[in-house]
């Protein structure tokens, strides 16, 4: 049903109605800040998130209809995503707070707020093929097969970047004095 909808709202746009544009705009906006938040963080994520959607317009003749429209968005976001950390790697932005620890589970809403906040930091210290697939399989919950369509590779090449990417983040939390997945 929500992909006839879709459908429906694409053929729209592209006859040029832009209240149906922004109709797709607003049923998937959280989904794609949440994606592109997951990957690089607060910081930038609304311009990542605003370009997915100038992309999606700017080409929306190129959309058949093949994967659903949030999958075909999230697409866009992912590779937009990885652009910006491409970006930020060649300009050196990365930098961790080295005077953020947190030890042990949170408790409070502050508590869970911080190491949410350390878990995005580490998170932008995973390399990016890395950090896409943790992000929509764990953070997101897309399914495996769902992960493989949406960054375009095999489904094999999804369980070893994501095995690979958890211990990764893992080693990274250890250092900042967190436990995941323990």
């Amino acid at each position: 049903m929500p992909y006839r909808e879709d459908r429906a709202l694409v053929e729209a746009v592209k006859s040029g109605d832009n209240t149906a544009f922004r109709q797709i705009v607003l049923k998937y906006e959280k989904l794609i800040a949440g994606v592109v938040k997951g990957m690089i963080g607060e910081d930038g994520a609304d311009d990542v998130g605003q370009e997915t959607f100038i992309r999606f317009y700017k080409s929306i003749d190129q959309y058949k209809g093949e994967a659903g429209l949030g999958t075909y968005l999230v697409r866009i976001a992912v590779n937009l995503t990885l652009n910006e950390i491409k970006k930020r790697k060649r300009k050196q932005w990365f930098s961790l707070d080295d005077g953020t620890k947190m030890n042990g589970e949170a408790t409070d809403e502050h508590g869970r707020m911080e190491r949410a906040e350390i878990i995005n930091k580490a998170l932008t210290k995973l390399e990016p093929e890395f950090r896409s697939v943790v992000v929509l399989r764990i953070i997101q919950g897309y399914s495996t097969k769902e992960t493989a369509e949406i960054l375009q590779i095999p489904l094999g090449t999804v369980l070893s970047r994501l095995a690979r990417g958890q211990e990764k983040l893992r080693e990274i939390l250890k250092k900042l004095g967190c436990r995941f997945g323990e």
